[in-house]
């Protein structure tokens, strides 16, 4: 039909359909959006806003116990945990509320209920209003984004009490005596520090010999040594493979033969992607262990299916899905047509927010060295700096990877307060091919931690 707008349809409203629903529409196409449970996603506002603020909560906590440091009088905080968790209520009600006046506000039309691919073209919504019949939608472009949830393996006897995943930790059902984390990755990590800031005891069972597995071994080692620092225990060279619930006791047993006793056991061990009864088949959609197979346009097989966010098998980052939706919008409303810049997945930032943060983008020093490549690395501690001395606060380091012949920053890794935000700068010098040069050149605020962002390019 001559003058028809191009027809969307979104399964999935996180940080990626909810994005690629709202540049749609801007762009002129008809989109409607199918999320079954919240608008801005499970993984999005029941995982990462909650733990942030939960750490935010610590970081909060622990400044006011070194208040004396700082010239003040000693003071005495307790955690109120019911207040804590209105706190988080309220922080995702806000933000909930905020993605959805915005896709209200381009014309974006919502269904709450599940959706399903019947067949190349068409997706079948059910309602959670069982009540109501299902809805046949016609689309010209339809976008997968239904995201993950906590990987759960068979020895692993969940019950939301004692034994949990991620979704039953912001915050759980009580605060624990002794918190056993099984999984040493990103959100292990940030559950290690969440409750040991709280003053949880806190185990943390590693399944390899250092931990967050695939970073920087400095970088590592900088948060181990904080971690027993601060009396956490760490089961090096472990992988747990059973739990025992015993009235108020569990048990973890690892395959070593070591066993961690302690009140509550956290999993952090990965995610597997909602992708079944979602009819990948039934559209012809190529997948592999529940992934949509997708190309640099997040295409999958079928032209006019694209996948973004955890689907998508790249970086399972909110920031990626969001850009995610954007590159798919673009693309499907043929503004992609020429030569235009990819997302590049090996210049995405990341952090981590423990205490240090942690962040770093773009090649890793010891990824170069394995592949050979000849590199650049400059260090310079934060110990150096007079707005970390001010802010009596010196640990951590950042750390530059640059090109010999050129200068051109490859990389960079940052350990220190306020790492996730001083990312950004390496992040921008990585993305637009900027060299060591013009960061020294770049007049940086002193006093301020970014300085020493310029002194590691020297």
């Amino acid at each position: 039909m001559p003058g028809a707008k191009k027809r969307f349809v979104i399964i999935g409203g996180g940080p990626g359909g909810t994005s690629c629903a709202t540049h749609a529409a801007r762009l002129g196409a008809e989109v409607t959006l199918i999320e079954k449970d919240l608008i801005g996603g499970a993984a999005h506002l029941l995982d990462c806003i909650p733990s942030k603020a939960m750490i935010a909560t610590g970081g909060a906590m622990s400044m006011m116990k070194g208040a004396e440091e700082m010239g003040l009088a000693k003071v005495d905080v307790q955690l109120d945990f019911d207040a804590l968790r209105d706190r988080i209520v309220s922080i995702e009600d806000q933000l909930e509320a905020s993605v959805t006046s915005l896709l209200g506000s381009q014309g974006v039309e919502l269904i709450e209920g599940t959706g399903r691919l019947t067949g190349p073209n068409t997706v079948v919504a059910q309602p959670n209003d069982e009540s109501k019949e299902p809805i046949e939608l016609e689309a010209d472009v339809i976008v997968l984004s239904t995201g993950s949830r906590p990987r759960i393996p068979d020895w692993a006897p969940i019950d939301g009490e004692r034994v949990l995943t991620t979704r039953h930790a912001y915050p759980p059902p009580e605060l624990p005596q002794h918190l056993i984390v099984i999984g040493s990755g990103v959100t292990g990590v940030e559950f290690v520090h969440m409750f040991n800031s709280f003053g949880s005891e806190v185990t943390l069972i590693v399944s390899r010999q250092q931990v967050l597995p695939g970073k920087d071994p400095e970088v590592a080692a900088a948060l181990e040594q904080s971690f027993l620092d601060r009396g956490v225990r760490l089961f090096m060279g472990a992988r747990a493979e059973s739990i025992d619930v015993n009235g108020a006791e569990v048990t973890v047993r690892c395959d070593d033969g070591r066993t961690a006793v302690g009140s509550h056991a956290l999993l952090a061990i990965g995610s597997i992607p909602n992708s079944e009864n979602l009819g990948l088949d039934e559209a012809g959609i190529e997948h592999e262990w529940g992934y949509v197979t997708v190309d640099h346009n997040n295409r999958s097989n079928v032209p006019h299916i694209y996948a973004a966010g955890d689907l998508s098998g790249k970086l399972p980052l909110s920031s990626v899905a969001t850009t995610q939706g954007r590159k798919i919008a673009q693309h499907a409303m043929g503004m992609h047509v020429g030569p235009h810049r990819h997302l590049d997945y090996d210049k995405a930032a990341s952090a981590i927010f423990t205490d240090p943060e942690i962040a770093d983008v773009g090649l890793a020093e010891a990824d170069a060295f394995s592949e050979g490549r000849k590199i650049r690395v400059t260090k310079v501690p934060f110990s150096v700096s007079a707005k970390a001395l001010i802010n009596n606060d010196s640990r951590g380091f950042v750390k530059i990877v640059s090109d010999p012949a050129t200068g051109v920053v490859l990389g960079g890794s940052i350990v220190g307060r306020h790492a996730a935000e001083l990312i950004s700068v390496l992040a921008l010098a990585v993305t637009a091919g900027l060299t060591v040069t013009d960061l020294v050149e770049s007049l940086f605020v002193h006093p301020a931690l970014a300085e020493v962002l310029g002194e590691a390019a020297e």
